[in-house]
């Protein structure tokens, strides 16, 4: 059984909002990374993501999304302590807000980088650089619609 992540896109003037992760963190300590968090078990529900989704942007760094989201990529990796994850990346915009550390055992510190910068940055990992550029193809897709 997988446990179920869900992660934000959000772009802002060609910049992408990145947390560094807490060192407290168990997964990927002091890494950037998009803001996100693990699906709880609600039993029957509907639109749990996109709820998850929600209240991670806001318990992390204090921010309220628009309703539709849209889907970018999807990963899977196993934790250390073997529990397989699997990692839904979605498109957002933001509805209200301005983005700050809100949860210091959960995010270190709130950036605005564009996909150069990303890159370029020793605590990016690949899969962060690899869902930025799946979300920049996403935008584009958006665009011409």
């Amino acid at each position: 059984m997988f446990v179920i992540n869900v992660e934000g896109a959000i772009c802002r003037d060609g910049k992408w909002l990145i947390i560094e992760r807490s060192s407290k963190e168990e997964h990927a300590g002091g890494l950037l990374s998009l803001v996100g968090g693990t699906v709880e078990n609600e039993g029957f529900s509907k639109d749990l993501l996109e709820r998850t989704l929600k209240r991670e942007l806001f318990e992390e760094v204090g921010i309220t999304i628009e309703d539709d989201v849209d889907y970018v990529r999807n990963t899977s990796f196993v934790l250390p302590d073997g529990r397989e994850v699997l990692d839904l990346v979605f498109y957002c915009e933001i509805a209200s807000g301005e983005p700050v550390a809100k949860s210091p055992d959960e995010v270190a510190a709130v950036y605005w980088m564009t996909a150069e910068e990303i890159n370029a940055h020793p605590n990016a990992p690949v899969w962060l650089k690899e869902s930025i550029e799946e979300a920049e193809h996403t935008i584009r897709k958006i665009q011409f619609k």
